[in-house]
């Protein structure tokens, strides 16, 4: 079992280190080609990004603002709104003018049902499909020639969701930068806003062709690694699939990244749509060449692989009218020239996609090692096969109720960049012309994104305590929907209450992250989770060394998701709360009186 958890993990940072170089090559290239004034965007963008990221009162403000100050600061915005026909309040800097948009209108919950429901289905269409492959191939052929391609299927999605997941920073990046982009231009496609689509399009297919040629090449060696050597037929089954599905990768990434600037311009339907058409087609060719023809494995991966093709070009389409006003995509990077002498594929470059690489990635191995490490453990406690069946319901459990939360990620992600982009914008603006801030708008900027966080997190527990009740009473009390053995329910009961613990922190967890991400936090969200997959495979080497049970490795769970929720709420509400306890004590009564920067605070707190 250890085999195959390292097995899997080489296998799949064979694939990062390969296509990094890949990308590193075509981000030289593409750099060449810009235009002073766009490095000199490039590096303001990271003066901006390390404001934002060392400036740790980007959400937490001062703690207590006096009444005058909100009470100026309403006003001030109430002269911009009254002015924005005319466009938005200039702000004086030296002799320069500085143009801080409008405070934008804090969403409302219709705004929020309308984005997250439809992105919860964009979320679990993938589950689904996959359930829907595993059912056709199940029920096609005879019993042992079905067990056998069932055996090959599990590894083989698994193989191929591996290896695309390891780019989901490109669809972090993309929500990232595109909701940024549009913020900043006053929500209104821009030059640099449709750069983002560009550039992340060029950049996932570019990825999408060094993943195929990759699991063209390499995919029975990665997969003997992943399986075993001695399982030949097993093997030569999965290889044949991922083969066919790596001929989908660049089309694959594409609709990721898509999505996912849709997915910042706030359009979550759009998305749906293209998944329903990839639905239909899946499920029909899943009929037509595994139930009839009996294709078996093999026409399975040809279904989804012409279902990835059909989500792609429908999606193409609709995204070219609404993220580039009908404009092309440019993938083979001819562009349009712009005022200032550079093109809009200028604007933005590979290299801003690939600062999210590194941060993303250790995200995404430290989350597949934690339930790797966890199923290890479970794997090598006595009374099998009961434990490791109740540790497989479990993280089933689990992984059905995630989505329910990383809504409110993605959530945090689409909503919170515009008010983070403009003021960053202003502060760096401030900061290059060695002006002053006008504290008291930044403060209202501050206090109107913690708001916004706030609510999150309230609608996220709320939704949290809803899903991990029902999810942990199928192993307290209705474990028989799922289990006919005895010793496998009587295993599973005492597990609900872990259970129940590690889907309830997953909100504090989801939605603090997806601040974080808004924030371009990457650093701090990367130390954390290395800190945590460094902390809790010896966790779990000791109860695997004291014979479990293994509740106890889902009570491990539940303190890896207390610690890290712990770390990033402190970091987003930690100093506020410490303001507050402060002034309460009376500690801080003087706040208002001080010099009234946030900064001269910090440094009187510190």
């Amino acid at each position: 079992m250890m085999r195959v958890v390292h097995g899997r993990t080489c296998s799949l940072i064979a694939v990062a280190l390969a296509l990094c170089c890949v990308l590193s090559t075509h981000s030289a290239a593409t750099d060449a080609f810009v235009p002073n004034s766009s490095r000199a965007s490039s590096a303001k963008a990271k003066r901006a990004a390390s404001i934002m990221v060392v400036g740790s009162t980007t959400l937490a403000g001062t703690g207590e603002e006096s009444a005058d100050e909100i009470a100026a600061a309403a006003a001030t915005q109430d002269t911009s709104t009254s002015t924005s026909s005319s466009g938005p309040v200039p702000i004086s800097r030296g002799g320069a003018i500085y143009k801080l948009p409008p405070l934008p209108a804090p969403p409302t919950m219709a705004q929020f049902r309308k984005f997250a429901l439809p992105c919860l289905a964009l979320w679990v269409a993938g589950p689904l499909l996959s359930l829907v492959d595993t059912s056709f191939v199940g029920l096609s052929g005879d019993s042992t020639k079905s067990a056998m391609q069932l055996a090959a299927l599990g590894p083989a999605t698994t193989f191929i969701d591996g290896s695309t997941y390891l780019f989901a920073f490109l669809n972090v990046a993309t929500t990232n930068l595109y909701a940024s982009a549009r913020a900043a231009s006053g929500d209104e496609s821009s030059a640099k806003s449709e750069a983002v689509v560009r550039t992340a399009s060029r950049v996932a297919v570019i990825s999408g062709l060094g993943l195929m040629a990759l699991l063209l090449t390499c995919s029975r060696p990665l997969l003997s690694l992943y399986i075993g050597a001695e399982s030949t037929d097993l093997i030569n089954a999965a290889t044949e699939y991922v083969n066919i599905r790596a001929l989908s990768m660049p089309t694959s990434l594409l609709l990721g990244v898509l999505q996912s600037a849709l997915l910042g311009a706030k359009d979550s339907i759009t998305p749906l749509v293209a998944i329903l058409y990839s639905t239909v087609i899946n499920v029909i060719g899943d009929y037509i060449l595994v139930s009839r023809l009996g294709m078996g494995l093999k026409g399975a991966s040809i279904a989804t692989t012409l279902a990835q093709w059909a989500a792609t070009i429908s999606l193409i389409g609709p995204a070219r009218r609404a993220l580039l006003n009908g404009g092309g995509l440019q993938l083979l990077g001819s562009s349009r020239k712009v005022a200032d002498g550079g093109t809009t594929n200028d604007v933005v470059t590979s290299k801003t996609f690939l600062k999210f690489a590194a941060p993303v990635l250790t995200l995404i191995i430290g989350k597949i090692a934690a339930f790797g490490f966890m199923t290890n453990a479970a794997a090598a406690l006595p009374g099998q096969p009961m434990t490791l069946a109740a540790h497989q319901i479990c993280l089933s459990l689990f992984f059905f109720m995630s989505p329910f939360l990383e809504v409110m990620s993605q959530t945090a992600q689409t909503f919170l960049p515009p008010y983070f982009a403009p003021l960053a914008e202003y502060r760096d603006t401030m900061a290059e012309q060695n002006q002053p801030e006008d504290t008291v708008v930044t403060k209202l900027w501050e206090n109107e994104a913690y708001k916004l966080a706030s609510r999150l997190i309230r609608i996220g527990f709320i939704v949290a305590l809803f899903v991990a009740s029902i999810g942990s009473s199928i192993p307290a009390f209705f474990s028989r929907i799922l289990t006919t053995d005895a010793g496998v329910m009587a295993t599973v009961k005492p597990l609900a209450i872990p259970l129940w613990f590690g889907a309830m922190l997953t909100a504090p967890v989801a939605i603090s992250e997806g601040v974080l991400l808004a924030r371009r936090e990457l650093k701090f969200l990367a130390a954390v989770y290395m800190t945590s997959t460094a902390i809790l495979p010896p966790a779990l080497l000791r109860i695997k060394a004291a014979g479990g049970p293994v509740v106890n490795i889902w009570s491990c769970f539940a303190a890896f998701q207390l610690f890290r929720a712990s770390c990033f709420a402190g970091k987003i509400w930690g100093r506020r709360f410490v303001n507050k306890i402060l002034h309460v004590t009376g500690i801080n009564n003087n706040n208002n009186n001080n010099k009234g920067t946030t900064k001269q605070i910090d440094e009187k707190i510190a």
